[in-house]
């Protein structure tokens, strides 16, 4: 059974597999168009970050950025490799947007990478009723990512 928590920043598990999520996302995007929070940014005032368990194992992360009174953005999900494709992805995408509206949010955004390491995470998005958009936020138009909106 999946539990979603908030918190966990300084919980060893999540602290690996950040790095492991920053990394990776580093190493597979070219130079200038990684977008990745590192672990202290995740730490600001206005982030708000979850994560999943499965017993006392992290299944995923996802995080919200809230940008304004009315509008966030999506950053920081990651699954568990081994956890993909069942399930835990949607569920962590289910509980941002519920707490999204919550919290009075009416539009989340996101940006993710335009290449095929991304198609997954682009996938997903679009299944839980994401559709490209222009830049926003003070992103510039880059050929290596995808910018995603949705009305909640």
């Amino acid at each position: 059974m999946l539990r979603i928590e908030k918190g966990g920043l300084d919980h060893e598990q999540v602290v690996a597999m950040l790095r492991y999520h920053f990394d990776t996302n580093i190493s597979v995007t070219p130079k200038g168009s990684a977008h990745v929070f590192d672990l202290s940014r995740l730490k600001e005032p206005d982030i708000s970050f979850w994560s999943a368990w499965d017993g006392d194992t992290l299944m995923g992360v996802g995080a919200l950025k809230r940008m304004s009174a009315s509008e966030g953005e999506i950053k920081s999900m990651h699954t568990l490799k081994t956890a993909r494709r069942a399930g835990v992805g949607s569920a962590i995408l289910k509980h941002l947007l519920h707490e999204a509206k919550t919290a009075g949010l009416s539009r989340l955004y996101l940006e993710t990478g335009s290449f095929d390491f991304f198609a997954p995470a682009r996938a997903l998005y679009a299944r839980h009723g994401f559709s490209e958009c222009a830049p926003f936020a003070g992103y510039k138009p880059d050929p290596n990512s995808t910018f995603m909106m949705m009305d909640i």
